[in-house]
């Protein structure tokens, strides 16, 4: 599938943590068109590792190379000044666009397409102070989307949707890769949503290993038992006469 892809991240011999290496040496690489989950459980390191990819915190040791940009999506931001969802979104052109420059028709077009893409073009003018987490996380997604960089890094970015909006944006995932031709990259607490719509996955496991592979072939029951000291079943339905293939976590105790 990626051999005629081109390569948009590299990472080589990457070490990171707050002092000390919290993995080993990682070594992985991300195409155009593909989607990447990033998982683990609680404290892990996924928002420390998604950081040093997009260069907001330093390396303890090797590379990471990236080709033709990345966006970056965090779970929450605050602005020191009431801005308007319209001017939030045009900020991710701020690299090209300059710092005093005015943002033309056409960005104002482009951002209001972001909006549309995500179902939320009626919130343009609304102040995102105002906003909810889940409409605010949102609004930064389209952000990132102006930017038009080829890969876009989000950390978690379903955490604080309802079901609807969370099946907006894991649509928008692959949407971005298989018709954008994007690498998305995106950390996740849901195997679930890993196995719907990533091709490859980057497990983070205890005792400092992690395993990077094909999505299917990385959240296999073992491993996510490793992972989250929590079992789980692959299940498969019929819906509409197509298969429906998920994860389900078997809580113990629970019934």
């Amino acid at each position: 599938m990626t051999s005629h892809l081109k390569i948009c991240l590299t990472v080589n011999q990457l070490q990171f943590g707050p002092n000390v290496p919290l993995f080993s040496p990682m070594n992985f690489v991300c195409h155009q068109g593909e989607v990447c989950a990033i998982l683990g459980a609680n404290g892990r390191g996924k928002t420390t590792l998604l950081h040093n990819l997009v260069n907001i915190q330093s390396t303890l040791a090797g590379d990471i190379s990236v080709r033709g940009g990345i966006g970056f999506v965090p779970q929450s931001c605050a602005f020191a000044f009431c801005y308007h969802v319209i001017d939030v979104v045009l900020m991710g052109l701020a690299q090209k666009i300059g710092l005093f420059f005015q943002p033309s028709d056409d960005d104002e077009k482009r951002a209001l397409a972001a909006l549309a893409d995500l179902g939320i073009s009626s919130l343009a003018n609304s102040l995102f102070t105002q906003l909810s987490g889940g409409q605010q996380q949102l609004v930064l997604i389209a952000r990132a989307l102006v930017a038009d960089c080829a890969v876009i890094a989000l950390d978690e970015p379903t955490s604080a949707l309802d079901l609807h909006n969370q099946q907006t944006v894991l649509q928008l995932l692959q949407t971005l890769a298989r018709r954008d031709n994007k690498c998305v990259i995106f950390t996740t607490h849901d195997p679930s949503h890993a196995f719907l719509v990533a091709d490859k996955a980057l497990l983070l496991l205890p005792q400092g290993e992690w395993l990077f592979d094909d999505c299917q072939k990385i959240l296999n029951l073992s491993n996510l038992q490793q992972a989250y000291g929590v079992n789980t079943k692959q299940a498969t339905f019929i819906v509409d006469q197509h298969p429906y293939q998920t994860i389900i976590p078997l809580f113990d105790g629970l019934n």
